[in-house]
């Protein structure tokens, strides 16, 4: 029997895996396959958001949980594989009775209760194994090892996560400032506007009409300076929650938005299923589903088990440690279940089930993997051409503004075209910013469908033995 459970080993296989038909390269093909690159903010050129970034990874309280997970993952692996190897108590007992006879006078002594007292003293070693006969707990620390994988790609998963909101919060502060810059022109053209205005109608040349809406212009404006006052400081309250910090709005955000950096080497698509830490998660959790449904199935095989105590025993402290005092019992039994209501059948099934839908959800991820990136590279093409044509709107906004200020300082033109002009102008340079945040954004969003670059290495078949080298209790 001692011979039989290396025999019955074997690989765990991943049960209902579906077929994705993949493509050979991205829907952009003009853009190059090169590598992924692993730091993606580094290709901003922005030195604050790099310590942003780098601090976030250190300091976040959401990763340092992802990362206590971890580590009971890494536990519970360990407890799932110490099944495998036998179980060893040492023991130390003493005891002590007094035992007393009553009806039997001593003579002389008839007043007297005569008594005996008893003590043992023993020490003992016990052990326990269940040999893997059929491969049953070794399917079971298979499933804990996968579920440890799959825990550590969650892990990357979130410190990718993490980075992206990180930058979008950073770049969304920084639109916010430049939304303030460009409000607090805009509410001194408007009071200029107004206080123009207001000259004119004291002096009889305007209607009070004008002056209203001037007056009225300018109000708007104002409320729309504290309303992105009101935005740049939730973003950067969220970057400093994001930082571990105390959300106190306190990070300086006075600099523009940087240019959007080039297209990055998107790799092939047949590579995103082995780099994504989100796809490769699934898949060590398709691993865990089938190594559960063979435990499942081992276990309609009999159960073998090994009991074995030794030690010494006397009735004084010495003997306990007295060869001649030596016991010792071995004994082993086997355990065929029988008729158990058709639960362990039922737990197969269970098992099965569960596996189907790990498989399934690790295709649809793989879908959702493909169409991430192929929208985020698409959503760069169309958000670029919008921002060529915004700018190209805010340039004739402007333009068509100081025409009707001169207009209107003519006599050739109602206050109402100037108004106009103004709303167009002020919306169009607000849209061009919001544009390029976005294209921002949508740049952050292709290196996060990418996966970053993060390399995560196979969970490896032996991780159980190493994890039992490091210690046996």
């Amino acid at each position: 029997m001692l011979l039989m459970p290396g025999c019955s080993r074997k690989p765990i296989e991943i049960r209902h895996r579906p077929e994705i038909k993949m493509l050979d390269q991205w829907s952009d093909t003009e853009v190059d396959d090169g590598e992924v690159l692993s730091h993606w903010w580094e290709s901003f050129n922005d030195p604050v958001l790099r310590k942003l970034v780098e601090k976030g990874l250190e300091e976040n309280h959401s990763l340092k949980a992802a990362a206590a997970r971890l580590e009971a993952a890494v536990a519970q692996a360990r407890i799932a594989g110490a099944d495998l190897l036998p179980s060893v108590t040492a023991g130390w007992n003493a005891s002590g009775q007094r035992q007393n006879f009553i009806g039997l006078p001593i003579p002389g002594a008839e007043e007297q209760v005569l008594s005996r007292t008893f003590r043992s003293f023993g020490v003992s070693l016990d052990a326990s194994w269940e040999p893997d006969v059929w491969g049953r707990i070794s399917a079971a620390e298979a499933a804990a090892i996968a579920d440890y994988a799959a825990v550590e790609a969650d892990l990357q998963g979130a410190k990718l996560s993490l980075t992206a909101q990180i930058g979008k919060a950073w770049y969304a502060a920084l639109e916010g400032w430049e939304q303030i810059q460009l409000a607090e022109r805009t509410v001194e053209n408007y009071r200029d506007t107004a206080e123009r205005v207001r000259s004119r109608y004291t002096r009889g040349l305007q209607s009070s009409l004008d002056l209203r809406l001037a007056l009225s212009s300018l109000s708007s404006a104002e409320a729309l300076l504290e309303q992105r006052k009101q935005q740049t400081d939730l973003a950067v309250r969220q970057i400093e929650i994001l930082l571990g910090q105390y959300p106190s709005a306190a990070l300086e955000v006075a600099q523009q938005l940087p240019p959007v950096p080039p297209t990055p080497p998107l790799g092939v698509p047949s590579e995103l299923v082995s780099r994504r830490p989100d796809l490769v998660a699934a898949e060590r959790r398709m691993w865990a589903a089938g190594a559960r449904w063979t435990q499942a199935r081992k276990a309609l095989y009999p159960a073998f088990s090994l009991t074995g105590r030794t030690g010494m025993s006397g009735r004084d402290f010495l003997q306990a440690f007295n060869g001649n005092f030596f016991i010792w019992n071995l004994a082993g039994n086997v355990l065929q279940p029988v008729f158990q209501g058709g639960r362990l059948r039922a737990q197969i099934r269970v098992q099965d089930a569960r596996s189907k839908e790990a498989a399934s959800q690790w295709a649809s991820s793989v879908l959702q993997a493909f169409a991430e990136v192929e929208t985020a590279l698409t959503a760069e093409r169309f958000l670029e051409n919008q921002e060529r044509d915004i700018r190209t709107s805010a340039q004739q906004a402007a333009f068509s503004l100081r025409l009707a200020v001169d207009r209107y300082e003519a006599g050739l033109e109602g206050f109402v075209t100037v108004l106009e002009a103004q709303r167009r102008s002020l919306d169009a340079e607000s849209r061009l910013l919001t544009l390029h945040k976005q294209r921002l954004d949508a740049h952050i969003d292709l290196h996060l469908a990418l996966g970053g670059g993060y390399e995560l290495q196979p969970a490896k078949s032996d991780a159980g033995d190493s994890e039992r080298k490091e210690g046996s209790s």
